[in-house]
């Protein structure tokens, strides 16, 4: 045994004397590998193959790529996963990326002269110091390769559910400061987990022409099997839907929808106008929820003809979730999943203000929308794949929609 160690140490010497990088990965990816092994043996209660159901806590359930920047290269690494809970290596650091991109970012607003005061500060706070052009570009850089790489990978799995929505950032631009709305897309694959589909950039007066560009580039990436499309009214974006997603429902977000019509009342009404709306939402079928907004629509047309009109038109959209197995409707009826993300995108770049240009804005941003895919990956599921076994089960939306109008 003392012979062994010896050799194997007498190995790794050599390696490290002749500078064989490779070598050193492999070892470094092994060991990243057994640790990894450990901890979810750990997690579970029971070693790989081992059958112990009076210890095991859980079970595994394979493994995701995942890939480590290390001092000897990048690392590919098979990052276990496991069925009930979240499993993420304690030797990665889950927020490097996106820390790295506002470090990034804040140096460039710092070193192109656009700072405030404010980001000043947190420079300092930072220890940021005598930071050379040519060290910023090089961060720049690599972060920009890795963001590409993110917003153009294939889309290789069916995504029965798709939400998209977008939150606007002040970017400085032709000497102007000026507002630009970040386009994002998340989904729901099969399995139930959700992922970040993709993102886009488009100026104040071009978002409706960017919403279409917008759709075809993720088509074109492979988006495929959407049942249901989830989403405001935005310009552009729902004639993109009915013509390049076709097959696919629409669902027009309630909670944007609610906001539309307590702006054509009287403050004193709004309460009661959100109050009639849930109703309808409230109700445990199509045919049932259908038989409340008639009697919504009937309730407000005498006081409130524009709510009136403005819910019978979006009746069939309105109600397109009541197609979808019961328990993903709450999340299916609005685009509260994803207003949660670009409330993170909002906090985390708050402390920039104002972009110093397109390119930061896509490069931070891409960078949350990443660290954020990956995290949903660790094991956490929208819905749990049994539910979605359901979709095949339950009736097509124009199935729905036809009985609902027979009703």
């Amino acid at each position: 045994m003392a012979d062994d160690r010896m050799a194997v140490l007498e190995t790794v010497r050599k390696a490290i004397a002749d500078g064989d990088v490779d070598f050193l990965r492999e070892g470094v990816r092994a060991l990243a590998q057994a640790v990894m092994e450990a901890e979810v043996t750990e997690l579970t209660g029971a070693a790989h193959g081992e059958r112990d159901p009076e210890h095991r806590l859980t079970y595994r359930n394979g493994y995701r790529e995942r890939r480590w920047d290390t001092r000897v290269g990048t690392v590919e690494l098979a990052v276990p996963r496991v069925r009930d809970g979240s499993y993420f290596p304690s030797l990665l650091e889950p927020r490097r990326r996106a820390e790295r991109a506002m470090l990034a970012v804040v140096q460039e607003a710092y070193l192109g002269g656009v700072s405030t005061r404010r980001v000043d500060d947190l420079v300092r706070a930072l220890g940021i110091e005598n930071v050379s052009r040519s060290e910023v570009s090089r961060i720049c850089a690599a972060l920009d390769t890795e963001v590409a790489a993110f917003r153009g990978r294939p889309l290789a799995e069916a995504y029965p559910y798709v939400w998209f929505d977008a939150t606007y950032l002040k970017v400085r631009e032709a000497g102007r400061v000026v507002s630009m709305a970040a386009l994002v897309a998340i989904g729901v694959a099969g399995t139930g987990e959700r992922r970040v589909l993709g993102l886009e950039l488009a100026a104040g007066l071009d978002e409706g022409s960017a919403w279409p560009r917008f759709v075809r580039s993720l088509v074109e990436r492979g988006l495929h099997g959407v049942r249901l499309v989830i989403s405001d009214d935005h310009g552009g974006l729902v004639k993109a839907i009915r013509e390049q997603l076709l097959g696919s429902a629409w669902q027009r977000c309630r909670v944007h929808l609610t906001r539309n019509a307590q702006d054509l009342v009287p403050r004193s009404a709004r309460s009661m106008v959100a109050s009639a709306i849930r109703a309808v939402f409230e109700q445990p079928d199509g045919r049932s929820a259908r038989v409340q907004l008639d009697s919504v629509i009937d309730g407000l047309r005498p006081r409130y003809p524009r709510v009136a009109d403005l819910l019978t038109d979006a009746e069939p959209d309105l109600l397109a979730h009541f197609a979808f197995p019961e328990s993903h409707r709450p999340q299916i009826r609005s685009t509260n999943p994803l207003e949660r993300l670009n409330k993170e995108i909002k906090r985390r770049t708050a402390v920039v203000g104002i972009f110093p240009n397109r390119a930061a804005v896509i490069r931070l941003v891409g960078m949350i929308l990443a660290e954020q895919d990956d995290e949903w990956q660790d094991g956490r599921r929208c819905f749990r794949p049994e539910t979605m076994a359901l979709l095949d089960a339950a009736p097509e939306p124009e199935e729905v929609a036809a009985l609902l109008i027979a009703s």
